[in-house]
């Protein structure tokens, strides 16, 4: 008998992740349990994406109910279903932006990546056959695929795929506390990060470029939060030469910054808008562009003379997803979520701001609405880069609170149906862990 193949790799090589997994296994509200029975608050919202909480009634049934009547149908070949039109109305009505259509995906990144085809076939519409760059910032996190990874401004998602692809480029993050901000004022630094882009438009050329896609906070980067004249000043920059501005917001969409949109609650103007997480609180994979009205329209006239727009996805408006999305949205009209919100971040920034703000080794304490962040100083209290973050989240995962570091950050995304009380609880678990290992620290010296 011929060896199986493994036994054929000599020497024998452990795998680089020797960690057993943390399994959970339920959850219910705001709350989780793992599979040797204890329970965690969950301050990250998963992944920053289980607004409701966990097992909402009404999206079960909704699941339930769509399953048994009809589990799938595809939207192709001039086909869809009932419920996947229903959605695009539903968002068609809550958009902040003029529309045109809706497209439907299954992930965030997928989203941003039919953003960019969308945006290259606009500008094939218009004769401008050269433009396929896409500019994005450092820091910024967009997905994890080949294209939504290049526009992704973080190194570990470059790292080994050979990513990003060539005709992704970066512009410097717009963060307060960045080393290129030393010495200046806000608006100096506005002035350099603008300066910045136009010199890099003009470098590149201006018929080479497609689109600019940026978050309105960026999340996974560490919630970093630009200053309010950054985008003004940026569209104008991309207006100037139809550079299309898609608005990545898979993140802070539906509510999370207080607003249906934080396109509305900054006052930004868009072309394309990004959707996912909390458009099915995450009970189902779906995700969406936004297409606005003007781009639409000369995609239509255009595809006259191109042929079909040759994109989509198998599961492109799942009827099981649209009909959790429907029911989603409208727990999130009917209880007015972004309302909550708006009445309850002050109560979480309070809490954070009394627990972190100028304590030992904390840089600063930051946030809007539900999306906040406690920065640690890097290299402080005898540790390396990344270990404040790692030591103090691990500390509050052993007192029943789980978030979410990024370096020295730690980042606090609570579902939007916390309560200020709820809210509290957490902050208060999460200040007993980094007195733990402040204590940890103070023991040492």
């Amino acid at each position: 008998m011929a060896p199986h193949p493994s036994t054929l790799l000599e020497p024998h090589t452990p795998p680089a992740v020797t960690t057993e997994p943390h399994v959970i296994v339920r959850g219910e509200g705001l709350t989780v349990w793992d599979r040797e029975g204890r329970s965690y608050l969950d301050a990250t919202s998963g992944m920053l994406c289980t607004n409701l909480g966990y097992s909402q009634p009404r999206l079960v049934r909704a699941a339930a109910r769509q399953m048994a009547e009809l589990p799938f149908f595809a939207s192709f070949a001039h086909r869809t279903s009932d419920v996947a039109l229903a959605l695009a109305d539903d968002l068609a009505r809550l958009a902040p932006l003029p529309m045109g259509r809706t497209f439907f995906a299954n992930s965030g990144a997928e989203a941003n990546d039919s953003a960019f085809k969308l945006a290259w076939y606009y500008h094939q519409c218009l004769g401008r056959h050269d433009r396929f760059k896409i500019l994005s910032q450092e820091r910024g996190y967009h997905g994890t695929t080949v294209a939504a990874g290049s526009a992704t401004g973080l190194d570990f998602i470059h790292r080994g795929f050979g990513l990003p692809l060539p005709s992704y480029i970066q512009v410097p993050c717009p963060d307060p506390h960045s080393a290129l901000r030393q010495g200046l004022t806000e608006d100096d630094f506005v002035d350099r990060l603008v300066d910045h882009l136009e010199r890099l438009i003009a470098a590149e050329g201006p018929d080479t470029i497609a689109a600019f896609i940026a978050e309105p906070i960026l999340g996974a980067g560490g919630v970093i939060i630009p200053p309010s004249t950054y985008y003004p000043r940026v569209q104008e920059v991309l207006a100037r030469h139809d550079i299309l501005f898609i608005l990545d917001e898979v993140v802070t969409g539906f509510g999370r910054t207080g607003a249906m949109f934080a396109t509305t609650e900054f006052d930004l103007s868009p072309d394309l808008i990004t959707v996912a997480k909390g458009l099915s609180s995450a009970y189902a994979p779906i995700s969406a562009v936004l297409v606005g009205r003007r781009i639409m329209n000369t995609i239509a006239d255009g595809s006259r003379a191109i042929g079909a727009f040759g994109h989509g996805f198998t599961y492109s408006g799942h009827p099981v997803a649209a009909a959790v999305a429907r029911e989603a949205l409208a727990i999130v009209v009917e209880e007015d979520i972004p309302g909550h919100v708006r009445e309850t971040a002050p109560a979480l920034m309070k809490a954070l701001a009394d627990a972190f703000h100028g304590k030992d080794f904390v840089r600063d304490v930051r946030g809007h609405g539900f999306l906040a962040a406690v920065t640690f100083l890097t290299g402080s209290g005898g540790r390396q880069e990344g270990e404040w973050g790692s030591q103090v989240m691990a500390k509050a995962v052993a007192r029943g609170l789980l978030v979410r570091a990024v370096g020295d950050t730690i980042i606090v995304a609570p579902p939007l149906i916390s309560t200020a009380e709820q809210i509290e609880t957490m902050v208060a678990l999460l200040e007993n862990a980094y007195r733990s290992a402040l204590a940890e620290t103070d023991s040492a010296r």
